[in-house]
């Protein structure tokens, strides 16, 4: 069914439950999988960073976008990524259609309607600026549930 994924963190609880969910679809569908990791900016930084800019400290993201990489290539799904610095809806439309994705699998957080109103609809965004599907991962994918999945693959490849 889906043969291209795209799964997109931001390192919030709520997008990591995405990358679970996502994880074990792109292994049931045996989809080719792109991770991505973003970095978001608050406004003030990226004024701050126009007058003075300052190296980044990308280490946690890189070592989210590494373990979720390792825990994909044990699940035996095929899975390349990146990490990127900005705006997440944005980069989201863009790396999915240079990858040529066939769904998006992204979180949720439920935001009040003031932060709605003040940051717009990233949702609506999104879901206008691709002609793939998107799911909006909520199941929460269990430590066990989800090691039981890596042992049976590890299983599998071992035999």
């Amino acid at each position: 069914m889906y043969k291209r994924i795209l799964l997109a963190s931001d390192g919030t609880r709520e997008s990591l439950v995405a990358l679970r969910e996502g994880a074990l679809l792109a292994k049931s569908t045996g989809a080719h999988v792109w991770l991505l990791i973003i970095q978001t900016e608050a406004p003030a930084v990226r004024v701050a960073d126009g007058i003075y800019p300052a190296p980044r400290d990308l280490s946690g993201a890189l070592d989210l976008l590494q373990q979720g990489l390792s825990r994909l290539s044990a699940l035996g799904v095929q899975a390349e990524g990146e990490v990127v610095i900005g705006e997440p809806t944005m980069l989201i439309a863009k790396r999915a259609k240079a990858f040529g994705a066939e769904l998006v699998v992204v979180g949720h957080r439920r935001t009040s309607l003031l932060e709605r109103w003040w940051s717009g609809s990233s949702g609506g965004y999104l879901v206008d600026s691709l002609s793939c599907s998107v799911l909006v991962a909520r199941e929460v994918v269990s430590d066990a549930v989800f090691d039981a999945h890596l042992a049976s693959s590890s299983a599998v490849a071992a035999a």
